[in-house]
């Protein structure tokens, strides 16, 4: 029989078609603690594509949530800077990659659905049959232990019989044999009874014999069942289950690469894409754009003119007219040199006071400012000092407030330089045509109604669509009106433009044919645009020319400012005396309106009436501000 089972466990190797329960007949326990096993990894696999799942829905998530946080935000700053390639090839990648992220969370679904929900259900269908097939295995044991203990106690049964026969027969045999035995005790123990007695543990042996030989035959057929019938079906079943474990975890194997390896092509076009915007890159465009962006119109300043300072050695002229000679050209020379030099006066005049501000006293009372701080002194730079000369307080007001919040922001751009105003009309323009454009398909969408309604009267009424008609073209009128007005102005600043290229080209013509020769003249301050739009014109002869006053000059360029909103007020805490330019003086418990607040140096600014501003110590005030009023936002 061993040698039958040894065959057959090569043929079993040799033809990868075992049967579990020829070849492990009496491996019920191992058989048992493999199937355990088996669930076991089954569902420490379910567990790792679980955490799987979960990582990539986490990944997906920190995608999404970057590729958010970089995002183009509406009505931003940003919306300027994504004219360039490079910031337009960003927001392509964010957009790409949030797709990218998708395909994560794809993954992650696919891997729920197809294989932890599916082995999570098969797992517990396969606890319940291994139970089962394990339960029949237990009661097939039990059954062929039960026939054994009953063939075992046949046997003893049947051997004490046999043993308590054959003691009577012996006792019997040795007191017939007994020649001193008196024939009183003979017929005594020869008594019928005892024959009876003797034949009676023979016919018990004999039964128990009968008996034993029952329970022998019953046992070997349950046995001879239980090995080659019952246990192969029962291993047979387990090992069936067993196989569909292992088939199970291969297919969900298969499945895992499988559901990624469906998203690896849009992954790749995500990643094209990303790539593609890569590519459109183009360096020479954006510089390009930047010249579109940041280019004035203004020309470069012409060649300063000499100034013969002899004349006065020679006496050919007056004291008087020497003065007035070196007054024009002073003011010839600042005229050419106007777009570099206005900038540096404003800025001198642009900064808080540069010390820091004084600390708060000890006592609010006045007693303890007798020799409270000292106002910080400004520091001045020479254009200035210069400056300061011959411009007063409320021109220099104006300055600031003309610098700080970049012009007027008149509505016909003329606060800024000409190609940045003719761009600034060309976009405002295009926006009305747009307007003009939609309003329009508007008008005729209600036309078209009002034509179905009239034909068919159970739609609806055609007069309830007349007050929007008339509101549409009301609306069309005006719109028309104003891109009629912003054509004018973009026609206008065009023209300009091309005048002064055309008077450049002429300039630089005749610069190159008398090169190396200094001009004692120069036009080239005709007709120039100052940054904030105005224009100052020099005549061609110094005859004409009609002088002003510095201070009749800078009145011009900075007067009908608008004063800086109001952001809130405050109260003196205690008395400050702004002895220097930039800071004014205040009463204690004094009211005052706050325009501006502390930048971090220490200073607000504050203003009393129309005239009178400047910036006290943010420590000698306490601020009530206005969280709904806008704040005087300054950009230089």
């Amino acid at each position: 029989m061993h040698s039958n089972r040894g065959l057959s466990r090569r043929n079993c190797l040799e033809t990868m078609s075992c049967s579990w329960g020829t070849e492990l007949w009496d491996q019920f326990d191992n058989l048992e603690k493999h199937t355990q096993w088996g669930i076991e990894f089954l569902e420490r696999y379910t567990k790792f594509v679980k955490e799987r799942s979960e990582i990539e829905l986490s990944y997906a998530k920190q995608i999404r949530n970057l590729s958010k946080k970089y995002q183009l935000k509406k009505n931003s700053k940003e919306e300027e800077e994504f004219k360039y390639s490079t910031c337009r090839a960003f927001l392509m990648t964010l957009n790409e990659l949030n797709d990218y992220a998708g395909q994560h969370e794809v993954i992650a679904e696919n891997l729920s659905t197809q294989i932890i929900a599916e082995l999570s259900r098969y797992t517990q269908e396969l606890k319940a049959e291994r139970k089962s097939h394990f339960h029949d295995g237990r009661r097939a044991q039990q059954y062929i232990e039960n026939s054994w203990k009953q063939l075992e106690s046949s046997k003893r049964r049947f051997e004490r019989d046999c043993k308590e026969a054959d003691r009577a027969q012996h006792y019997f045999d040795k007191m017939d044999a007994d020649i001193n035995v008196t024939k009183a005790d003979v017929e005594k123990r020869c008594s019928l009874k005892a024959k009876q007695q003797a034949h009676m543990r023979h016919q018990i042996a004999e039964d128990s014999k009968n008996e034993y030989l029952t329970y022998l035959q019953k046992f070997n057929k349950d046995q001879h069942e239980h090995y080659y019938t019952l246990i192969p079906h029962i291993f047979q079943r387990i090992q069936e289950m067993e196989e569909r474990r292992v088939g199970r975890v291969r297919e969900s194997m298969r499945v895992y690469t499988e559901v990624e390896r469906k998203v690896l092509p849009i992954v790749s076009k995500c990643l094209d894409g990303m790539t593609k915007a890569a590519e459109s890159i183009e360096p020479k465009m954006d510089s390009k754009q930047v010249v579109e962006s940041y280019k004035s119109g203004f020309e470069p300043p012409g060649d300063v003119e000499f100034e013969d300072y002899s004349v006065s050695m020679k006496r050919a002229v007056s004291e008087s007219s020497f003065l007035n000679a070196r007054g024009e050209s002073r003011r010839r020379s600042r005229s050419k040199l106007w777009p570099l030099l206005k900038r540096n006066k404003l800025m001198s005049l642009l900064a808080s006071p540069r010390q820091p501000p004084p600390p708060p006293p000890t006592s609010p009372s006045p007693d303890g400012l007798l020799n409270g701080p000292q106002s910080p002194q400004q520091h001045k730079e020479p254009l200035s000092q210069r400056l300061n000369d011959f411009m007063g307080t409320k021109h220099k007001m104006h300055c600031l407030r003309s610098l700080k919040r970049g012009g007027t922001g008149q509505e016909d751009y003329s606060h800024l330089p000409p190609e940045q105003r003719r761009k600034k009309l060309q976009a405002k323009l295009n926006d009305i045509n747009k307007d003009i454009q939609k309003e329009m398909d508007q008008r005729d969408a209600l036309t078209k109604m009002k034509d179905v309604y009239i034909k068919n009267p159970h739609l609806g009424d055609p007069d309830s669509i007349d007050p929007r008609l008339e509101e549409i073209t009301q609306s069309l009128e005006k719109m028309q009106l104003e891109a009629h007005k912003f054509e004018g102005w973009l026609t206008e600043v065009e023209r300009k433009l091309l005048e002064k290229g055309s008077e450049s080209q002429r300039r630089q013509s005749g610069h190159f044919d008398s090169q190396g020769n200094t001009p004692l003249t120069n036009n080239y301050g005709q007709n120039r645009e100052s940054p904030d739009g105005s224009y100052t014109e020099d005549p061609s002869t110094e005859t004409t020319m009609q002088f002003k006053s510095r201070s009749t000059e800078f009145d011009d360029e900075f007067d009908d400012e608008e004063p800086l909103p109001t952001i809130g007020t405050c109260k003196a805490l205690y008395p400050f005396e702004g002895q220097n330019e930039g800071t004014i003086s205040m009463a204690e418990s004094e009211m005052l309106y706050v325009i501006e607040e502390d930048k971090g140096d220490g200073w607000t600014r504050v203003r009393r009436n129309e005239d009178e501003e400047g910036y006290v110590p943010t420590s000698y005030i306490k601020l009530f501000l206005d969280m709904n009023a806008k704040g005087a936002k300054t950009y230089i």
